[in-house]
């Protein structure tokens, strides 16, 4: 039996040591083949080397680029500690293992290849996979961050943005016909006034929905509001109609941005469960802002004795005081924007993990507490980031200028703006972006397009009622008169005026056709839609009057100067109610849509997409 158990143990131990001589051999083979290659590789790169310098010699530590020892410096550290079959003793120091070596020292053939080496399809690749990778985490997190205080709180925030919005889109409308008489245009030229507001918006559209991906949500909206807040406030002092087009372009240009990255913003703190329906109810805003601007523009622009003026140059009428309200709901968007965090989806996609985390236990907290259980723990440790692809920009630091520097930075962001929005036309989403662009631009043209034709069309039709009550004179023969009270509504032919003075009134709605001015004096005249046809002025003087060359048509001045002119337009509705319709009409549209959003958000989410917006458009045509 002992026999039998030494033999066992005799066999056991023969096994190691052959597994033992096994591993020592295979280990010294692996390492003759690796430096054979590594010395095969330093003899190619010293002959090539050697060809440009022959006369040279170069040595490393304790061996040349020949392959041979270098007697003179005696023996390598490396091969302390080694016997002459090269086998590491037990429990030696070996050092800090390479990251190209695998374990038991044997070198790893196959080795990832480093982002450095890769071209930008495979880069592509692998962020799209790490993309939908955290959207599925991302989902998952926002349910266990809840819905609650700090959805809401957002929710209102944004809603003044969206607001402000809305109000953009009606403020146009409703000082059309106000700023076409303050600022002396031309119906030629009212058409610009009506448009530049939308193609700023346009443009702005474009530019901060790329911008939104570039440096955050947040700070895309808090630009592109503020950009609006203050050249709607400049306009409305401008007195130029050039300066004024400049102000609302760059106006629109900057509410442009507000409902991409609203809705951008607003659906990344939200779950898929609750998107539809909370994204449905912030529309309301846009319809609330349009309800803000007809109160407003009913309350303010047709009370003319708010207005005020330094001189004849600088007039400031209602309207220009409605401007400055309708203002209001951006400045409160930028103020609260302020204090609300950065979208944590955005910063997990731009590799920020630690700020993400911040803000999404923040919410996490923030709702808990709202709901009584201030305890609950926020379990995420660790989130998917995207692999993030560094765009190389060369840009002259050295020799270039700082304008150079700026152009080659801003034509860079511009690119990749437009390689963004490019995306949108390849697969899978090309179908579905030109099919709900189609869409939109169906539904923007019929709303927007009747918002600034509703306060046109009024306007015209009262026109039409106001000239079938016009009064005419013909022939008429006046001498030695003064004039100081207003003429209105009236069509003067063939008229013969002598000696007569116009002092201190006005002229509304008035037009003189093949008369006669002879030794007359205007001073101190008002005018509004007053022309002159085809009449002839002998020694009249004209002093501190508003009357533009373009008043007068195919028109004689014998010896008749014009002194101290006015400068701008006399605005004036006295005992003038058409305003009033104007904006109450344009408040019961936007009232009338209101209804619609309601229920919209209430079904979004029960009976889908689709089936809504079909049966928005089915009422729509119905109506028509």
């Amino acid at each position: 039996m002992e026999d039998t158990y030494r033999d066992r143990t005799s066999l056991v131990k023969g096994a190691k040591d052959i597994a033992k001589e096994v591993k020592r051999q295979t280990v010294k083979k692996m390492n003759k083949t690796v430096d054979k290659a590594q010395d095969g590789y330093t003899q190619r790169s010293y002959n090539q080397f050697k060809e440009g310098e022959e006369d040279d010699d170069y040595y490393t530590q304790g061996r040349n680029y020949d392959g041979e020892a270098n007697d003179d410096e005696g023996s390598s550290e490396a091969t302390e500690g080694h016997d002459e079959d090269d086998e590491i003793y037990e429990g030696e120091y070996q050092g800090i293992p390479n990251m190209g070596q695998g374990k038991d020292g044997i070198v790893a053939l196959e080795q990832p290849i480093h982002d450095e080496y890769k071209d930008r399809h495979e880069l592509e690749t692998e962020r799209k996979a790490d993309e939908e990778e955290l959207a599925q985490q991302y989902e998952l997190i926002i349910q266990e961050c809840g819905h609650g205080r700090f959805q809401w709180a957002l929710f209102f925030v944004l809603g003044m943005a969206l607001m402000a919005d809305g109000i953009e889109v009606f403020v146009v409308g409703f000082v059309l016909p106000s700023a076409e008489t303050d600022m002396c245009i031309p119906n030629s030229g009212s058409g610009w006034l009506g448009s530049i507001v939308y193609l700023g918006m346009m443009l702005g559209a474009f530019f901060w929905g790329g911008m939104a991906d570039k440096v955050g949500r947040r700070q895309s909206l808090l630009i592109c509001m503020s950009v609006n807040g203050f050249f709607a406030f400049l306009s409305s002092f401008v007195q130029g109609y050039g300066f004024f087009l400049f102000c609302r372009l760059f106006s629109g240009f900057g509410i442009g941005g507000a409902v991409p990255t609203v809705f951008s913003y607003f659906s990344e703190v939200l779950a898929r469960e609750k998107r539809g329906e909370h994204l449905s109810w912030l529309c309301m805003f846009w319809m609330i802002g349009g309800i803000y601007a007809s109160a407003m523009a009913w309350a303010i622009i047709p009370h003319y004795g708010w207005s005020f003026s330094m001189g004849s140059a600088y007039q400031f009428h209602s309207w220009r005081v409605f401007v400055i309200v309708c203002a209001l709901p951006c400045v409160c968007s930028v103020v609260a924007l302020t204090f609300m965090p950065e979208s944590p989806r955005f910063l997990l996609e731009v590799g920020k993990h630690d700020e993400a985390w911040m803000i999404l236990k923040q919410i996490h907290d923030t709702n808990m507490r709202a709901r009584g259980q201030p305890e609950k723990v926020f379990t995420v440790n660790r989130i998917k980031t995207p692999k993030q692809i560094d765009e190389l920009i060369e840009i002259q630091s050295d020799t270039g200028t700082w304008y150079r520097r700026c152009f080659v930075r801003i034509r860079t962001e511009l690119y990749g703006i437009w390689l963004t929005f490019m995306r949108c036309f390849n697969y899978p989403v090309k179908d579905n972006t030109i099919k709900l662009t189609a869409v939109w631009f169906t539904l923007s043209f019929g709303y927007y397009g009747l918002s600034v034709w509703f306060p046109d069309v009024i306007k015209h039709l009262q026109s039409d009622e106001y000239a079938s009550k016009v009064k005419r004179f013909n022939g008429e023969r006046i001498s030695d008169f003064s004039f100081n009270f207003t003429l209105e509504n009236q069509i003067h032919t063939n008229g013969t005026y002598i000696n007569d003075r116009f002092i201190m009134m006005k002229f509304k709605s008035v037009t003189f056709e093949d008369s006669l001015f002879k030794n007359c004096l205007f001073e101190d005249v008002t005018s509004l839609s007053t022309y002159f046809r085809n009449c002839t002025f002998i020694d009249t003087n004209f002093s501190n009057t508003d009357f533009k060359q373009y008043k007068f048509i195919d028109s004689e001045f014998i010896n008749s100067p014009f002194k101290h002119n006015k400068i701008g337009c006399q605005i004036t509705f006295d005992d003038d109610y058409s305003a009033y319709w104007i904006y109450f009409v344009n408040f019961l549209g936007t009232l009338a849509v209101l209804p619609g959003n309601i229920v919209s958000a209430l079904l979004m989410d029960r009976i889908g997409r689709l089936t809504m917006l079909g049966m928005g458009f089915a009422k729509s045509l119905k109506n028509i």
